[in-house]
Parts: C-alpha cells; sequence; structure tokens
C-alpha cells in the first residue's frame, strides 16, 4: 500500500459506523478535482464508499498546509468497500465532476488521478483513453502514483456538514478526532450538499442515533 501521513481510526460511536467495514477490509482512491470540499461531498454520498478525507498530496514539500502548499494539490482520500463499488466505478464518478480537457491554472486545483498500485493505474488510463476516443478530445487530467498523503486542516474535513453546525458540533461531541473518519459524517456531508438518492437518505436517517434537532437541520438542507 502506498505510504500515507495519516492512519484512519475505526470510530464505533453510532450503529452506522460500528458496522461499517474497518480500514482492514477497504480499498483506497486519491483523487484531485479542484478545490477538494465539493468532491469530498459527492463521493462521502456515493454507495459503497466507508469513509473520505481531504488533504495534499502529489508534490515534493514535506508537511504542507493550505497556507503553504509547495506543488501539492488538494485531493481527496475516497476509502471504498471494493464488494459493493469497484475503483473504475468511483473513476466514473470522478472523469464526470471535473473538468478533464482543460488545463489547470494553478496545480493547487489541478485533475489528476493519484493511483495507489499498477492496477489503478491502468484502470485510469484505461478510462481516459476511453473517454478521449468517446469525446475526440486531449485529456488534460494527470495520471501518477501516489507518493505521500497528508491531512488537511480540520476545518476543511467535512465542509458541507460543518456548514450546518447543529449537526457538525453534535457529531464532533460524539467522535471527537474521529469525526472525519466516520462514515455517517461522511454521508451526511454528501447529503447536506445535496448528493444522494431519496430512499438512500431515508434509510440512514432512520438509524441514526443523533437529537431531532439536528436531524432536522440536516432535512432542512436537503
Amino acid at each position: 500500500m502506498t505510504p500515507s501521513a495519516y492512519e484512519p481510526t475505526h470510530p464505533t460511536a453510532l450503529a452506522a459506523d460500528a458496522e461499517a467495514p474497518p480500514p482492514s477490509a477497504t480499498a483506497t482512491a486519491t483523487f484531485g478535482m479542484g478545490c477538494f470540499w465539493g468532491p469530498d461531498a459527492r463521493f462521502g454520498a456515493t454507495p459503497g464508499v466507508v469513509r473520505t478525507r481531504v488533504g495534499y498530496a502529489g508534490g515534493t514539500e514535506p508537511d504542507p498546509s493550505y497556507y503553504s502548499l509547495g506543488d501539492h494539490t488538494e485531493v481527496v482520500q475516497v476509502e471504498y468497500n471494493p464488494d459493493a463499488v469497484s475503483y473504475e466505478a468511483l473513476l466514473d464518478v470522478f472523469w464526470a465532476n471535473h473538468s478533464p480537457f482543460s488545463a489547470p491554472l494553478k496545480r493547487q486545483y489541478r485533475g489528476v488521478v493519484l493511483a495507489h498500485d499498477d492496477q489503478q493505474c491502468e484502470a485510469a488510463k484505461r478510462t481516459r483513453d476511453d473517454l478521449e476516443s468517446r469525446t475526440g478530445k486531449v485529456v488534460e487530467t494527470a495520471i501518477e502514483t501516489l507518493d505521500q498523503f497528508y491531512l488537511a486542516e480540520d476545518y476543511h474535513q467535512k465542509y458541507e456538514l460543518r456548514s450546518t453546525p447543529v449537526v457538525a458540533d453534535e457529531l464532533e461531541d460524539t467522535y471527537g478526532d474521529a469525526f472525519v473518519d466516520s462514515t455517517v459524517a461522511a454521508r451526511l456531508n454528501g447529503f447536506v450538499a445535496g448528493h444522494g438518492e431519496d430512499d438512500e437518505r431515508e434509510a440512514l436517517f432512520a438509524e441514526l442515533d443523533i437529537s431531532p434537532a439536528a436531524l432536522s437541520e440536516v432535512r432542512r438542507r436537503l
């Protein structure tokens, strides 16, 4: 596995997280798709995705931060259950949700697949070639091998959910430092951003053990 500067935990404060596959049973994908807030929400609502986190990767500077990014790119890291969703399906989401035919104005926001192994690299190249064949356009999105992933600052994690503070504050009180690693937080972050299907939302709402006020705030955002 490609090394990471972030070692995920397996929070179990809510039943939906306790039932989620642990990191040892998941696979990981890393994508750059512009500002990382939107992709974090989009993948968080994707069935089969277990956990998401945003960070910095693709560069050479050690220990990047938002205000000292160096040559790194904003990326979303997606932990997924390979028995429920394939890497190719995640690539479909990736290609459809950034601008693959435009060269980036800033390296910080470039489109890039950061493959974790040879199989991911081959799949990314194959789907890139298919996209070029179907459209007749040259894809500017880069395909590289992930060297190191650096977790972004707390205030960037689950940004859409944090903009609904009644919910985010309650979940952060429940999880503490494990908030970023929560499946519940990933799903709700996607839902409040407008992603996900009605039946997926209602299925999660039915098993959530959160306050009526927090659940009401989530519904208000839908």
